[in-house]
């Protein structure tokens, strides 16, 4: 249902009176929709953890995807990011993805309160028992203190609604088993852009990829060509990126991807506290990879 280069696209903000993110930037917002139509994207993927979902009230959260559905008007797939560490919250957040006009939910495990395997797969199972719309699992243990473990993915592959999951472990050892195992009943798409090309190459079917919020033409003809066999053409892209995914990776996301936007001449990078300004010194790294890639300071692609 979901395949190619999907984008975890940032929210952008207008500055606030302390300088931080304030209000949702709507015209900044749908102008990367057209963006990522223009240039390729296959699915836009807004409110997840790029998105800054951490710090949006449910009203903005529903917005947010709001704007991005209508602006899309069915150009491009959205995919929302609808997760909690509450079952509960997430049932309502998936329902009012759904109720919006969304194609399907991304849903990371539950955070924080690091559940154990079993409760991983019963909050799966009643969130699909409640809600009936098609959903991505999405599994970043950097981010929640919880990996949800191949075996465990492979006990919810027979739900219809479970069409794929998004698999950031950064283990590609993890990858591998989760495919044997799966035996292509979900889709596996990478979290983690550093490893797309690899997990394409291995028979993945697409990735969300932070990089596609710069380089969405780069990112979208890498998954093309790997998913049409052109796996040099592909390989080709992925490194002339490397440089750019390690350079996202120089402080949290989505800090840099935020900045080199902003260097870009794409959007403000106004973030909502607790996340602040990019460091100087990284904020220099990130402009001269920029600047290798063809995207000056002030500039666009």
């Amino acid at each position: 249902m979901f395949a190619g280069s999907m984008v975890a696209l940032v929210t952008p903000f207008e500055k606030d009176p302390g300088g931080h993110g304030g209000r949702i930037d709507e015209k900044a917002l749908r102008h990367l929709v057209d963006l990522h139509v223009k240039e390729g994207t296959r699915a836009i993927v807004p409110v997840g953890t790029t998105g800054e979902s951490a710090t949006l009230s449910h009203e903005e959260h529903e917005k947010v995807i709001g704007i991005v559905v209508e602006q899309a008007a069915g150009r491009v797939k959205v995919l929302a990011g609808t997760g909690s560490n509450s079952t509960e919250e997430a049932v309502a957040l998936t329902r009012a993805a759904q109720r919006i006009g969304a194609d399907g939910a991304l849903v990371i495990t539950p955070y924080y309160n690091r559940p154990t395997q079993e409760g991983l797969v019963r909050h799966y199972e009643t969130l699909a028992a409640r809600v009936s719309f098609p959903m991505v699992i999405y599994n970043v243990p950097a981010r929640t203190g919880v990996n949800m473990l191949p075996e465990t993915v492979a006990r919810l592959a027979g739900i219809q609604a479970y069409v794929g999951v998004k698999e950031a472990s950064g283990s590609i050892s993890q990858v591998i088993d989760l495919m044997d195992r799966l035996e292509g009943r979900m889709a596996i798409y990478s979290g983690d852009d550093m490893l797309t090309y690899p997990i394409l190459a291995l028979g993945g079917h697409g990735t969300i990829s932070v990089s596609a919020n710069l380089v969405p033409r780069k990112m979208a003809d890498l998954c093309d060509l790997a998913l049409s066999g052109d796996l040099t053409g592909s390989l080709r892209i992925h490194r002339e990126l490397v440089p750019l995914h390690r350079a996202l990776g120089l402080e949290t996301n989505p800090i840099p991807i935020k900045t080199a936007m902003e260097i870009a001449g794409m959007i403000g990078s106004f973030m909502r506290l607790p996340l602040v300004p990019m460091d100087l010194a990284n904020r220099a790294k990130l402009e001269k990879v920029l600047g290798s890639l063809g995207i000056p300071s002030g500039g666009r692609r």
